[in-house]
């Protein structure tokens, strides 16, 4: 599977990050060389989404809780203080995981790798490592809002 290896990720996932945030969120971002391992520490809150097809995998997004909350805040059109659980976080956190997935699988498909995606699912905590084995091509990427970050990974085969 030779296409696996010439999709230019970093400009789908870069294109598809960027959208999401300035259309939903009115936020900007940018790519960050920040080390993805230390950007998104203590509690957070990862939403991924699967491909599953010609082309199999699944992309995460990570962020610290505070990011998450602020990204709630912003798509909801509220303050902060009127965040009113964990699952208005967990729903926002799911649906951007869900767009940036769905604007990834329609660039693959275009590419000649048809596939499908699956619902949301997000993990939250402090104490955990998202790792996926066996895959092509794992690619991680950071993003930044002002002092916050988000990863950005994709695991494809």
């Amino acid at each position: 599977m030779n296409e696996i290896n010439t999709v230019d990720l970093k400009g789908f996932v870069g294109n598809a990050v960027n959208e999401v945030f300035d259309t939903m969120l009115s936020m900007e971002v940018e790519f960050s060389d920040a080390d993805s391992q230390t950007t998104v520490d203590g509690n957070r809150i990862v939403g991924s989404v699967s491909f599953a097809g010609e082309l199999m995998g699944s992309v995460c997004i990570q962020v610290p809780d505070v990011f998450a909350r602020l990204m709630t805040a912003a798509m909801l059109g509220m303050e902060l203080e009127e965040i009113e659980g964990e699952e208005e976080v967990n729903d926002v956190i799911g649906e951007v995981s869900n767009m940036i997935g769905g604007d990834l699988k329609s660039r693959f498909c275009d590419s000649g790798l048809p596939c499908e995606l699956s619902i949301p699912s997000i993990t939250s905590g402090s104490d955990f490592k998202v790792e996926s084995r066996n895959w092509s091509r794992h690619e991680s990427f950071v993003f930044r809002h002002q002092q916050h970050f988000a990863v950005v990974e994709v695991f494809i085969k």
